[in-house]
């Protein structure tokens, strides 16, 4: 058995999220602490009571769903006592910075730090360049590509995530996401409009990679002591100076998901852990792994489902 422990991102989040560890758990609850004083957020009442309009702005949200990983992370670590072997660890956009906090490239100071700062430059961006996201079904990204190429009206559109073979979320300004929309659909494709407020992943947002550059350059990066494969380059990475440039470049770059699980399994990986609020990823799982792989896609977000997840987990 070769495990990967996956971390969600923005879009993952519900009023409640890992707030039976807080209660059952010292650490984790020591955790949420460090995480109000560190990014002056009263990510406590966020994560448990909302209200939902003011946990999803991405100057809340980024460090609400990073701190939740961070915990139920931690919850994982107290339970299994490092008997369970990770293989490596990826993350899905901003869930990347939970994957480096748990191969010990960061620590849990510096991640909120970074996430705060990541959340709060974004959200800038958004104001200033409005757009939003949308999820095309059923169209492979070579043929997104090719109807973004003919657009040349105002503003921008970019094939921001490659979530499965059949899953693209184009990014964009709201004209040209229209554009593209009534393209894909008689393509054949199936457009959903998600609840975000930055055209993530996209030129929009590029103004905030240099910014967040020099806020990272003065924290300490280590070499991973477990594998990261990077959202930038569907790669591993160990050289820190490296790692920083692609986690600011991040912001405006494509997530190669995809890329990412495909190369994981090439590399031997049979079991998925995701490690936070909901089952995003794992429900992507199924739509990656090609037919005759056998993989075993695992997640939890609370005590109970911890259980069943480790139960499964000791039976292999």
């Amino acid at each position: 058995m070769k495990i990967a422990v996956l971390f969600p991102g923005q879009g993952s989040q519900y009023l409640g999220m890992a707030q039976d560890f807080v209660q059952s758990k010292k650490e984790c609850a020591g955790l949420m602490e460090m995480a109000e004083d560190t990014c002056d957020l009263k990510l406590q009442e966020l994560c448990d009571q909302g209200p939902m309009e003011e946990l999803t702005r991405a100057t809340n949200l980024q460090p609400a769903i990073t701190i939740a990983n961070l915990i139920c992370w931690q919850a994982f670590l107290d339970e299994t006592k490092g008997e369970i072997e990770i293989s490596s660890f990826a993350g899905h956009s901003l869930g990347e910075y939970s994957a480096l906090y748990a191969a010990g490239v960061i620590n849990a100071e510096d991640t909120m730090k970074l996430v705060s700062k990541r959340g709060a430059l974004m959200e800038r961006e958004g104001v200033k360049n409005p757009g939003g996201m949308r999820a095309v079904l059923g169209l492979e990204i070579e043929t997104i590509e090719k109807i973004i190429e003919g657009y040349a009206g105002e503003g921008a559109v970019t094939a921001a995530n490659h979530n499965t073979p059949q899953q693209v979320v184009i990014s964009g300004s709201m004209d040209a996401l229209d554009w593209v929309t009534e393209l894909a659909e008689k393509e054949g494709g199936k457009v959903i409009a998600l609840n975000v407020s930055v055209a993530n992943h996209s030129p929009l947002v590029a103004e905030a990679v240099p910014d967040f550059q020099a806020f990272m350059a003065d924290t300490d990066f280590n070499i991973p002591q477990i594998p990261v494969y990077f959202n930038v380059s569907a790669d591993k990475e160990t050289e820190p100076e490296t790692m920083k440039g692609m986690m600011a470049s991040q912001i405006a770059s494509r997530v190669r998901w995809y890329e990412i699980i495909s190369a994981m399994v090439d590399d031997g990986v049979d079991t998925f852990i995701e490690v936070g609020p909901k089952t995003v990823l794992k429900g992507m799982m199924r739509k990656i792994t090609p037919k005759g792989t056998k993989v075993t896609s695992l997640q939890f977000d609370t005590p109970e489902t911890l259980e069943k997840c480790l139960e499964k987990l000791r039976q292999q």
